[in-house]
């Protein structure tokens, strides 16, 4: 096998997994691009803002991102990885890793990588077990992918500036007010008319929706009083344990417009996504910045 390009338009995140992958496949992926590496001993994958001297490039622009900021070796039948940059590599499970960290193995399945520059930058990792999906499989039992549902564009920009302590993996996260994600978008999209009232009735209308697909906990009268965040807080759970709404999201958010790529299966705003199907360019020693 050979090392292969992932394209982050087709490939939207790894945490829907990747099909064709063998068990012991790295694949790492950003906004900017993505590679998929056989599990060869010796094999290595490099991250960092500098296109030309790495394999994945992450936050090309921020100067407090190091040009080669980490690494990852295969070795010992598993996947190490270490940190080169100056600054701390925050791992989804909230371990951080320094420079002079010992080598981490990663786990097979899903890891989120967040690289603290002027902001953070995130880098998504999957060490594949030769199934499509992330979930491990129960014994003779094939993988079921979750049951993703489907946002149209418009909604999934808001519930994902919305969530965005979630996706970030914050220990103690909280919704940010409607007040806070009306700000964000008239300061991310200053033409268009982002209101108070406008994110309430787009957040509403989905929690309404998946209430009525049989979610629980979306209605006043399954919580009770006093009710708080309380609805909210459900309807993003729902959201990111279904990867409806992913760490990824948070770089497609930081893109000049942001543009969250439509849920796979189409944009329709009812029911559920399909299961994901992405596909991979085969290139030779490609450069996923390039």
């Amino acid at each position: 096998m050979t090392t292969e390009r992932l394209d982050p338009h087709r490939q939207r995140s790894l945490r829907h997994g990747v099909a064709g992958t063998v068990p012991g496949m790295l694949s790492a992926l950003t906004v900017t691009g993505g590679v998929a590496v056989p599990p060869s001993p010796g094999s290595r994958v490099t991250f960092g803002r500098n296109r030309l001297e790495v394999d994945v490039c992450v936050g090309e622009e921020d100067v407090r991102i190091s040009r080669v900021h980490g690494l990852l070796v295969r070795e010992r039948d598993r996947w190490w990885l270490s940190n080169t940059g100056r600054s701390p590599i925050r791992l989804s499970d909230s371990v951080l890793l320094h420079r002079d960290s010992e080598p981490l193995p990663l786990a097979d399945g899903y890891t989120a990588l967040f690289l603290r520059g002027t902001r953070e930058h995130v880098l998504e990792l999957l060490v594949s077990d030769g199934e499509a999906g992330v979930a491990t499989r129960r014994p003779t039992h094939p993988t079921a992918p979750p049951k993703r549902w489907r946002l149209s564009p418009e909604e999934h920009l808001v519930l994902a500036v919305l969530g965005q302590r979630y996706l970030g993996y914050d220990p103690h996260p909280l919704p940010l007010s409607r007040q806070q994600v009306a700000a964000e978008l008239t300061d991310r999209r200053p033409h268009e008319n982002w209101t108070v009232k406008r994110v309430e009735h787009l957040v509403s209308r989905v929690r309404q929706r998946l209430s009525d697909a049989g979610v629980h906990g979306l209605r006043r009268e399954e919580v009770g009083e006093p009710v708080g965040l309380t609805l909210t807080v459900n309807l993003l759970r729902e959201l990111v344990l279904s990867t409806t709404l992913v760490p990824m999201d948070l770089e497609w958010l930081e893109l000049p417009t942001p543009r969250l790529p439509p849920a796979e299966g189409g944009r329709a705003p009812a029911g559920r996504a399909g299961r994901s199907r992405p596909a991979a360019a085969r290139v030779s020693r490609a450069r996923a910045c390039r």
